[in-house]
């Protein structure tokens, strides 16, 4: 039986999680309907749009996404200390561009006289949205109904779009993250719908790539793009926030992971596999094989051992998920 989706979040345990929505009643995010001839490609956009623009909006950054056919995923950063940090009117303006105001929220804003019982219930509220606006079922939630509505316009009918449930997992640590973010990159390429990662549109590591590529022929500083989540560098004191690898060296090894998985040469090159693996200490054929069955081999919480058990502990879970599964991949 699936557990509550509150209790698989622990920010204490960590703040990455890999999301998955997948269509249902054979819905077509993007892509051609062989049985209608309908192309649906610009529902992709749809997509990376409203990604874009709920980065905007929470306290969740982006830190990879990839579209495809009748499913898209997305893996998020919730940065609950800058939400603290949101005046009140911050969050009333950030709820705003989501939903309409209650209109007692706007008769505070319009600097009309209310009651203390008034403000009480404003700043309730505040407070309520403060905690969904970095929440990544809420995120989810204002990423999945906006599509649903349009695409079920689009195509004159009603009812589901999307399953009842989207699927996360919990990244616990550098190697969990780096496997589901290369997993996540390397879909499109996996599903033959790109012959390498430069070529796969609507993908994070496709904007990440023309962004260093451009700043490299203007002689530049490589900017990061906007919406995603920077890369910081490789773990220090006084580290930025960002992704914990060098932009450079991610770009080598999901462009090393993707050679490997289409020429069939699983296990055969590790001898060149590029330095990042040798600082996370993974073996180059266990990271292939996650890099290809990541979504499929781990359930709920990804990390190795010691990070496995002590979030379970955390979480008061009885069992250990996945404790084979880190032992001989992670740990």
């Amino acid at each position: 039986m699936p557990k509550p989706r509150k209790p698989q979040v622990s920010l204490e345990t960590t703040p990455y999680y890999h999301c998955v929505s997948r269509c249902v009643r054979r819905a077509f995010l993007c892509g051609e309907d062989s049985h209608t001839g309908k192309i649906y490609e610009h529902r992709r956009q749809w997509i990376v749009d409203r990604i874009n623009q709920l980065g905007e909006i929470f306290a969740i950054d982006i830190c990879a996404y990839a579209v495809m056919s009748n499913h898209y995923h997305v893996i998020l950063h919730i940065d609950a200390e800058i939400a603290a940090g949101w005046s009140e009117q911050a969050v009333i303006e950030r709820w705003e561009r989501l939903f309409s105001l209650p209109v007692l929220v706007q008769r505070y804003r319009a600097m009309e006289e209310i009651s203390k019982a008034e403000r009480d219930a404003i700043s309730e509220l505040v407070t309520k949205w403060r905690e969904r606006l970095h929440d990544i079922s809420w995120f989810m939630r204002c990423l999945n109904e906006p599509i649903a509505r349009q695409a079920n316009q689009e195509d004159g009918c009603t009812g589901r779009y999307w399953e009842g449930r989207y699927k996360s997992q919990a990244l616990l640590d550098e190697k969990a993250l780096a496997a589901c973010m290369a997993y996540v990159d390397l879909n499109p390429v996996r599903a033959g719908m790109a012959k390498t990662t430069e070529q796969s549109e609507y993908t994070s590591i496709a904007v990440r790539a023309t962004k260093l590529k451009q700043s490299r022929n203007r002689a530049m500083k490589a900017d990061n793009p906007a919406g995603l989540l920077p890369f910081a560098g490789n773990p220090r004191k006084n580290m930025p926030k960002g992704l914990p690898f060098r932009l450079e060296d991610y770009l080598e090894l999901v462009d090393w992971t993707g050679r490997a998985i289409l020429e069939h040469k699983r296990g055969h090159i590790s001898g060149n596999q590029p330095p990042i693996l040798e600082r996370l200490q993974i073996d180059p054929k266990h990271w292939l094989y996650m890099a290809q069955h990541f979504e499929s081999r781990f359930k709920g919480f990804v990390g190795t051992r010691y990070k496995l058990t002590d979030a379970c502990r955390r979480m008061g879970y009885q069992r250990t998920p996945n404790i084979r599964a880190a032992i001989h991949y992670l740990s």
